[in-house]
């Protein structure tokens, strides 16, 4: 059997790699039915894309806007998945560029190895201008084998038992369905909420490290701080998850493992400055954790998704 496939592709003030990355899932060797656009805020769309007859090259492009009010990463991405039909859904990022046309094959072949695989990610490499800090945490995070992960894992992997990022990730459709989808309202992280239900429903996840795309931050210490108060609430909210497991002793290990790669590739001058960025994420983390303890006030300036609190 072959799986029909459809992208949920997210977009907010898209610039030209969108082009590219449109560009590039139109080439794939496993054919695409649909291109699925979920667009926040319509006035910044078509600045990229008015007068150049890229949307009317590719009839299966669907776009559908939405207000910076009504973005949610939970909703937005279930409303997406609600207008496609297809038997395996992609949910990508506008940020994220395949590296080659086999993406979307290699992504598939990852999500039908089992049965009960509900959703498989991809390896994300970093940009050529990637900072030297981020380039390690990319290769922690996703390393060159593939593996696939259940409830068995937890008390090896912790935390990364529930690893899963919608920068590229596969969906089994039926799974999906089954499992009620993605949670409606999410701060951020609603991959791994719902990759966090689905193993603890006796599902998989697969991580696909020969499907590969282009992807990486170069984050100031601020920056850091907001995502990790966001990530820290996506916690707080869902405790089902996330008090099964730590997410701090895997947060220590990557600094011991970052410190230990930087005196190895003599960057030993960039260890003050990981001390620095981690203290940021950790900050941000914990107070995020504990937000429901904060003045509103004080809970939007932390969060970087000031809406989400309207």
């Amino acid at each position: 059997m072959q799986y029909s496939v459809d992208v949920i592709l997210l977009t907010y003030k898209p610039a030209k790699p969108v082009l590219r990355l449109i560009k590039a899932l139109e080439e794939q060797t496993y054919p695409v039915r649909k291109i699925i656009i979920m667009n926040t805020e319509e006035r910044y769309f078509y600045s990229l894309f008015y007068g150049t007859g890229f949307l009317e090259k590719y009839r299966n492009i669907e776009v559908h806007h939405l207000s910076e009010k009504e973005f949610d990463h939970g909703r937005t991405r279930a409303k997406g998945v609600q207008y496609s039909k297809a038997d395996a859904f992609v949910c990508m990022t506008q940020d994220a560029l395949p590296v080659d046309n086999q993406l979307i094959q290699n992504l598939i072949c990852a999500l039908t190895k089992q049965d009960n695989i509900a959703a498989a990610y991809a390896r994300q490499l970093p940009h050529p201008d990637c900072r030297e800090i981020e380039k390690y945490i990319r290769s922690f995070n996703y390393p060159e084998d593939s593996f696939i992960k259940s409830l068995q894992d937890v008390e090896r992997l912790g935390i990364k038992t529930f690893f899963c990022s919608n920068v590229c990730a596969v969906y089994n459709r039926e799974i999906y369905e089954n499992m009620g989808g993605f949670v409606k309202k999410a701060i951020f992280n609603e991959d791994m909420i719902y990759a966090g239900h689905a193993v603890n429903a006796g599902y998989c996840i697969a991580y696909a490290a020969e499907a590969c795309v282009q992807h990486s931050h170069n984050y100031t210490c601020m920056q850091q701080f907001h995502r990790n108060f966001d990530l820290g609430v996506s916690q707080a909210e869902h405790p089902e998850v996330f008090d099964i497991v730590s997410s701090e002793q895997e947060g220590m290990k990557l600094v011991r493992d970052t410190i230990r790669h930087l005196c190895k590739t003599g960057h030993r001058v960039l260890i003050p400055y990981l001390f620095v960025s981690s203290a940021f994420k950790l900050i941000g983390y914990q107070l995020g954790k504990h937000f429901q303890s904060l003045p509103l006030r004080m809970v939007r300036w932390c969060s970087a998704s000031k809406t989400y609190w309207d």
